[in-house]
């Protein structure tokens, strides 16, 4: 296969790209490598597959259509997996416009690029914060998710609309996979584990907001990578039972899934920090703050539909998972 990673520089894109190339696929890189956080980063996940004979990067930015079309006419990509978006709930509320022309206009623009160059299947990255004002537990893609709380959540759910218009009016099969709070090396220095890190490290106090009370769905990195290649080998086919008196969220009539792609198994925020300190070796300074805008207190993914048929469950225990992140920080930081 020839795939399309766009956010390939990324935390999420490069890790998928590493594992295409593994499998033999030749890859398409797109990222406009932004200062978001600090472009060594990805700079250095970079490093791992720039080389690779079956990789092309394309530093270049979503919102550039001219750039896109050429990317696509040129390279001829079959498949498409969008990961590239602005990123972070809380950086919502202070630049909100970033968020819209990453990922409203930029995916716009992958959607009308796979529409003109026979894309078999569009696969992009959509968050389990589009659960928004939700409490019902577990999170079900059959449940309406019509409440966000944030411009980044809004974005989220936006883009799962955009893509059911395209798969209805030009039978163009996508996957949205709403993802749980992904963790593990190579993560970006603005998530909560890699702040964590650095300030328990530093003798410094950690945030730790709604007063610890959060549960969060975290899921290991590997386990988002191996879930987006089940779903990537197999585009969506229609339900044929749907019907518009009692509408699916999750599924439609045109060829357009939604998943959630979670642990299934959610954390207590102290937990999750009782986790990391054993892996450091080092108790952490508290600070306890409430809930910031735009958070939910809960995440909780209802991952039925993705056991069932791509028989897959994500299996990496936090312990493990922080175990493994730690290993790496402390050789790419040298601490």
């Amino acid at each position: 296969m020839k795939i399309l990673v766009t956010g390939s520089a990324g935390f999420i894109g490069s890790a998928l790209t590493l594992r295409l190339l593994e499998q033999g696929g030749t890859v398409i890189g797109i990222d406009n490598h932004n200062d978001y956080y600090d472009p060594s980063l990805k700079e250095a996940r970079l490093a791992r597959h720039i080389s690779h004979p079956n990789y092309t990067h394309l530093r270049i930015d979503l919102s550039n259509k001219k750039a896109i079309e050429d990317c696509f006419a040129k390279y001829q990509p079959t498949r498409v997996v969008n990961l590239a978006a602005q990123a972070g709930v809380r950086y919502s509320t202070e630049n909100p416009l970033a968020y819209i022309n990453s990922n409203i206009v930029g995916f716009a623009h992958i959607l009308e690029s796979c529409r003109h160059h026979n894309i078999k299947h569009l696969v992009y990255a959509s968050s389990s914060s589009v659960y928004g004002a939700n409490t019902k537990l577990p999170f079900s893609t059959h449940h309406n998710v019509d409440h966000p709380l944030s411009l980044y959540a809004a974005t989220k759910k936006s883009n799962e609309l955009m893509a059911h218009s395209y798969s209805h009016l030009y039978d163009l099969p996508t996957t949205g996979l709403r993802l749980f709070t992904v963790y593990g090396p190579w993560s970006r220095p603005d998530m909560a584990l890699c702040k964590f890190t650095n300030a328990i490290l530093a003798n410094e106090q950690i945030q730790v907001f709604n007063y610890g009370k959060h549960r969060r769905d975290f899921t290991f990195i590997d386990d988002v990578i191996e879930g987006i290649i089940r779903v990537l080998d197999r585009p969506p086919s229609k339900n044929i039972s749907w019907t518009g008196d009692k509408p699916d969220p999750g599924t439609s009539r045109a060829p357009w899934r939604i998943y959630n792609l979670g642990n299934s198994s959610p954390i207590e925020l102290m937990d999750y920090i009782n986790s990391l300190e054993k892996a450091l070796g080092k108790k952490a300074l508290r600070k306890f703050l409430p809930m910031q805008a735009g958070d939910v207190p809960d995440t909780y993914a209802d991952m039925t539909d993705l056991i069932e048929e791509f028989q897959f469950k994500p299996s990496v225990t936090v312990d493990d998972g922080i175990e493994r992140f730690v290993s790496w920080y402390r050789e790419y930081f040298k601490v």
